[in-house]
């Protein structure tokens, strides 16, 4: 691997990792992907939008790919209308497998009518609603909307200014438990009273969470905020040297850098592990975080922006010891210039991955889904 990106020491991947189109002629943002292994099946979703602003977010939308004779059959785009609540507009797919009962849970949130989420900010007073559908075919048929927010959020939510899950992928621990990633604008009171008191007197800041189930998706709950601020985030399963077993967060940050952290009880709370070296662009940007069993020992990949003045040059990290606080090599460039979020996936065999993602040629143009190896991301290291 000899070509050398101009922005940063990182490589691009050689050969070039062949892109295909899935979300293009309209607007498309926020990708998430999904692999299911018993049908060989991946499911790509996105928003679609009737222009670049969040505001402006009408519909999920899905297409599969099927693997056959080596190649991946793609459907056609296909919106998703039951995934939706009237007068609200759908936003942030974040599916999850569950492999007893071979269901797929697609998370989202609705959010009311035109409320911007700085205008819930400001407000102090949440506009978003806690959403899933399901399906037991791999994503060819779907079931209406279930809203979570009353029986899992709570009167919690006069806490919460706003809140979102993933965007991305949720995942299914060891031990069967589901994990959905999300974060939450808190609202922080600044007085003694143990009320909500005015918004004068309190500040709204950003923390990533879990919501989990233990029953198979059908009762969820909610754990405690990273203590530090944070935002979208991804989660994946770690083990350590004596086979425990620690859910890994990876969160977007204002700061310079990502905010890391562990939780020993799977979501229930985590503790940080900040390293500064996964760099953030300003004001942050999604990225994407999985695990997978190597050498008998866990590694993560993780995709995010490698730039670090604007979002362009999408790379995928390697970690080869994911509890050492300086595990990461550099990054290697999956896709050159102009660059968004992103979503990966692990595929058939611990050797190979897939990355949705947002991509463009002065702007973002449209998501596309890319297959790579872990060979291709180890060379040169």
């Amino acid at each position: 691997m000899g070509n050398r990106t101009s922005s940063n020491s990182s490589y691009t991947l050689n050969p070039a990792s062949p892109k295909t189109p899935l979300f293009t002629n309209a607007i498309y943002r926020i990708p998430s992907l999904i692999y299911i292994k018993d049908d060989k099946t991946f499911l790509a979703f996105a928003e679609k939008r009737t222009s670049p602003a969040d505001v402006d977010a009408t519909v999920l939308v899905m297409r599969r790919g099927t693997k056959q004779n080596g190649a991946i059959q793609w459907s056609p785009v296909e919106e998703l209308t039951t995934a939706s609540l009237e007068g609200h507009r759908t936003m942030n797919p974040c599916p999850v497998y569950e492999k007893n009962s071979k269901t797929v849970f697609l998370f989202f949130n609705c959010v009311f009518d035109k409320f911007t989420e700085q205008e819930q900010i400001h407000n102090r007073k949440n506009r978003a609603r806690l959403c899933y559908v399901t399906s037991q075919d791999s994503g060819k048929t779907w079931s209406s909307t279930t809203d979570l927010t009353e029986s899992v959020i709570g009167k919690e939510i006069k806490k919460w200014a706003t809140f979102s899950v993933g965007p991305g992928h949720g995942i299914q621990m060891c031990n069967g438990r589901l994990i959905i990633p999300a974060y939450v604008y808190y609202i922080v009171s600044c007085c003694t009273c143990c009320c909500i008191c005015s918004s004068c007197c309190c500040s709204v800041k950003p923390y990533a969470f879990a919501f989990y189930s233990d029953d198979q998706g059908v009762t969820w709950h909610f754990g405690q905020r990273v203590s530090v601020e944070s935002a979208e985030c991804e989660m994946a399963e770690i083990t350590d040297s004596n086979g425990k077993s620690y859910l890994y967060c990876n969160a977007r940050s204002s700061k310079k850098s990502r905010v890391e952290a562990r939780s020993q009880n799977g979501g229930e709370d985590f503790s940080v592990n900040s390293t500064g070296k996964l760099v953030e662009t300003p004001g942050g940007c999604q990225g994407s975080v999985v695990s997978f069993a190597h050498d008998e020992k866990t590694w993560l990949l993780f995709s995010h922006i490698t730039d670090k003045n604007e979002r362009k040059d999408l790379g995928v990290y390697l970690n080869k010891s994911p509890f050492s606080a300086n595990g990461w090599n550099k990054p290697s460039i999956i896709n050159p210039g102009v660059s968004g979020y992103s979503d990966m996936t692990q595929c058939d065999s611990n050797d190979r991955f897939a990355c949705l993602m947002e991509r463009g040629t002065n702007k973002l143009e449209e998501i596309a889904f890319t297959e790579f190896s872990l060979n291709d991301i180890m060379k040169d290291q």
